[in-house]
């Protein structure tokens, strides 16, 4: 199962807040509601949440097995 629990403590540990992503970097509600509960996201917006946190991929999702 991967999750997205490593983009909430990139977030916070970057200072950021869903507000700015959705004001500043113009990120979707809709995307973070994605990720707030898991939901599928393409590769491409992975890519764009790495540029912007300033991370690799660990830093936005994790995977475990079920």
């Amino acid at each position: 199962m991967i999750t997205y629990e490593p983009f909430w403590t990139t977030l916070k540990l970057r200072n950021m807040t869903t507000y700015t992503l959705i004001n500043k970097y113009r990120i979707s509600s809709s995307l973070i509601h994605r990720l707030r509960h898991n939901k599928p996201i393409s590769t491409v917006t992975i890519n764009d949440l790495c540029e912007i946190l300033e991370c690799d991929v660990t830093g936005i999702i994790k995977f475990t097995e079920d």
